[in-house]
């Protein structure tokens, strides 16, 4: 039946593009017709007419290519190859920091068996017997790295496998050819420095003197113990430039990657607190100077700032030099990693969260250029700034038990400590729908707080709001709603009324006025702007004169009130 076939156009308009239906009819002669024309007017570079047959019983379409033209099969483009590593093919590869870090995951949870790290399994020749009679772990972790590195290459997962097994087993052959030899050398018996001296010009030095540090740090119990242990040697550097290059470097190596892992660090710091607090124990131990001089000034981040000591203290006084840079990055990156998460830095405490994350934005600021680029703090506080305006931290920060007023000054000290253009702006939704709330018009106005403290109050927030870093279109309304709000306040409680009445001295009722006027005793707006026309008629009084000249201090304010209304 001829309502059970039609045909399809299907057109490709430009090199890589998909096929896309242009048509669909039940004449084959017009479906051929306008393929061609398709091709002849440019709107394609490739045509595809296809017979679409219906299957009565299954009811789905059967389709059969009748006609094809053009670019059909080299519209398709190339797939574009990833810049891929350069494959290890040299037992010197292995001990490169990249190949470090890599054998470092695939052997995690066996190097966490054994206390090391990758930096000692290249240079111990008793734990690669230990991992070649685990039997199974190594074979793991070569296929672990030969099946993505195949499917990237284009290669066979048994070829690449073959090719590390055979790199594998030239590296071990080369460390146990040279502990045969006796070749690795003592350092507890010759001396770090005497060692150093010694192989300073060997062009295998780095793997000789790794191979000591590896050995010497071996009876390490734990990780502290280690680090220990690496910066009694570090102190017994020699002194020799060459040398003592040489020497710091093999020394580096290990350190770092102790330091950059999250076991090693929790065991240096000997703390099992919250991220906060190790984020903060960690920037002080990579800061240097120019951290401990900001927690010399500023109470808020010393208060933050946890005390070193033992092993993290004498790190920390190598970190203040120039030695060791790689371990203040590994420091440095990791803190970085942890503030473009997603943890809590407090789970427990919404404001002290705030608190040291305003720590760690100066300290880490302090240090910039020496541990991190600025532009990656930057970037890495305005990610941790999105975590602090979702709903589930507001409502942590705010708790059950404020008063609204609490709450907006809670919010603004929030609004103050995000960054980000886009969170500066959240923020401000935040402040306005508390502030805009009727709960806050309510308590405000019929809290048994007097008058005067209210207006002082909303006075007050508005200076907070204009420090809070808000753009100018954010902060004026809000800062409008608060006059409004302490207009309705005044009205309520006829204060500018009374202070004209009041039986007080001339000289105090203008200076009270004025600070009205001026937005120190009470909010900008209605409040404002009738405390100024009281305290100008006020001053315009025959009597006001005479008693203002014993008066500098309100003549002063009175100067102070005119001279902004006459510029």
């Amino acid at each position: 039946m001829s309502d059970q076939v039609h045909y399809e156009l299907f057109v490709r308009r430009k090199p890589g593009a998909q096929w896309t239906l242009d048509m669909a009819t039940e004449v084959r002669t017009h479906a051929l017709q306008t393929a061609e024309e398709a091709l002849e007017q440019g709107r394609a570079i490739a045509v595809r007419v296809s017979k679409e047959t219906l299957d009565p019983e299954s009811r789905e379409y059967k389709s059969i290519s009748i006609f094809t033209k053009g670019q059909v099969d080299g519209g398709k483009p190339k797939k574009v190859q990833e810049d891929l590593d350069p494959l290890c093919v040299q037992p010197a590869d292995l001990y490169t920091a990249h190949a470090r870090d890599r054998i470092g995951r695939l052997l995690d949870a066996w190097l966490a068996r054994h206390n090391a790290t990758p930096f000692e399994l290249l240079h111990r020749p008793d734990l690669v017997e230990k991992l070649e009679a685990s039997g199974t772990d190594l074979q793991h972790a070569l296929q672990k790295i030969a099946i993505p590195e195949a499917e990237a290459r284009g290669m066979s997962v048994h070829e690449l496998i073959r090719t590390f097994q055979g790199l594998v087993e030239r590296t071990v052959a080369n460390l146990m050819k040279a502990f045969k030899k006796g070749a690795l050398p003592n350092l507890d018996t010759e001396g770090f420095a005497k060692a150093a001296e010694r192989l300073s010009g060997d062009p295998d030095r780095a793997f000789l003197l790794g191979a000591g540090v590896a050995a010497s740090i071996a009876p390490g119990k734990n990780w502290s113990e280690k680090i220990a242990r690496l910066l009694d040697l570090a102190d017994a550097a020699p002194e020799d430039p060459k040398a003592r290059a040489a020497a710091l470097a093999a020394i580096e190596q290990p350190l770092a990657e102790i330091i950059g892992s999250k076991a090693g660090m929790a065991d240096l710091l000997g703390t099992d607190c919250d991220l906060g607090t190790t984020l903060a124990a960690m920037t002080r131990l990579a800061g240097g100077a120019q951290v401990e001089a900001l927690i010399r000034l500023e109470a808020g981040v010393r208060h933050c700032m946890p005390e070193l000591s033992g092993v993290a203290k004498r790190l920390s006084v190598w970190l203040t030099g120039d030695d060791f840079p790689a371990v203040r990055a590994s420091i440095a990156h990791r803190v970085l990693k942890e503030l473009n998460g997603v943890r809590r830095l407090k789970p427990a405490d919404a404001e002290s969260e705030i608190e040291h994350l305003r720590a760690l934005a100066m300290s880490l600021t302090a240090a910039a250029g020496r541990i991190l680029p600025a532009e990656d703090i930057t970037s890495a506080f305005t990610t941790r700034s999105k975590t602090l305006l979702n709903g589930e931290f507001i409502e942590s920060l705010l708790g059950r038990d404020r008063s609204s007023r609490e709450e907006v000054q809670m919010l603004i000290r929030l609004a103050e400590n995000v960054m980000g253009a886009v969170n500066k702006r959240q923020a401000a939704r935040w402040l306005s729908a508390n502030i805009q709330a009727l709960r806050f018009e309510r308590e405000l106005r019929q809290g048994p707080d007097s008058a005067a403290a209210k207006l002082a109050s909303l006075a007050a927030l508005q200076k907070s709001l204009i420090r809070s870093g808000l753009v100018i279109e954010d902060y004026e309304p809000l800062c409008a709603k608060l006059g409004d709000l302490g207009g309705m306040v005044e009205t309520d409680a006829r204060l500018v009324a009374m202070l004209v009445r009041a039986p007080a001295p001339l000289p105090q009722k203008l200076a009270l006025l004025i600070k009205l006027a001026m937005g120190e005793a009470g909010p900008t707006g209605p409040v404002a702007d009738k405390a100024r026309i009281e305290a100008m008629k006020l001053a315009r009084t025959p009597e006001i004169r005479e008693e203002l000249a014993g008066s500098p201090e309100t003549m002063d304010l009175l100067k102070g009130l005119v001279q902004p209304r006459a510029a």
